[in-house]
């Protein structure tokens, strides 16, 4: 695929992100902080979430196999999760986490049984579609920094 097209394809699923609600500003935030000397700064913050969410999500079903549920330790261990999700934008699976953490505030069981399989499934789908959007990225290869100068 020609370069331009593989760019206007990448700028259209990264626009698909935000137009569905998967990320937000926080991302575009990021996404400034990208430069010449740290050109995949983005990928790896992202990279660093999944790597550590996984270890977060291991730890919040191990504690929802424990009777009694604990629930102080399921809200610690999702304000974790929801801190991480919304440092790199990630929309719905912080607005999911605080509706974990809500049920964890009313000691409902069910409802957190029920509100982490959403948890996991906006999680699943934000790192498929982050996936496909930074292997595109490396695809069309580095953009032009029209907002930076080579000037001093």
């Amino acid at each position: 695929m020609e370069r331009n097209q593989l760019r206007r394809q990448l700028a259209s699923v990264r626009q698909s992100l935000f137009d569905q609600g998967f990320l937000d500003e926080q991302f575009i935030q990021l996404e400034e902080l990208e430069d010449g000397d740290n050109p995949n700064f983005v990928e790896e913050v992202v990279t660093l979430f999944f790597r550590d969410s996984a270890r977060l999500i291991v730890n919040i079903e191990q504690a929802l196999e424990c009777s009694p549920l604990d629930f102080n330790k399921l809200d610690n261990y999702m304000h974790q999760f929801k801190g991480s999700s919304s440092s790199i934008g990630a929309t719905k699976v912080k607005n999911e986490s605080t509706e974990f953490r809500e049920y964890c505030r009313t000691g409902n069981a069910e409802g957190c049984m029920m509100s982490f399989q959403q948890v996991k499934k906006e999680y699943a789908a934000l790192r498929k579609k982050l996936e496909h959007y930074f292997q595109l990225a490396r695809q069309a290869g580095p953009g032009e920094t029209a907002s930076r100068s080579a000037r001093n």
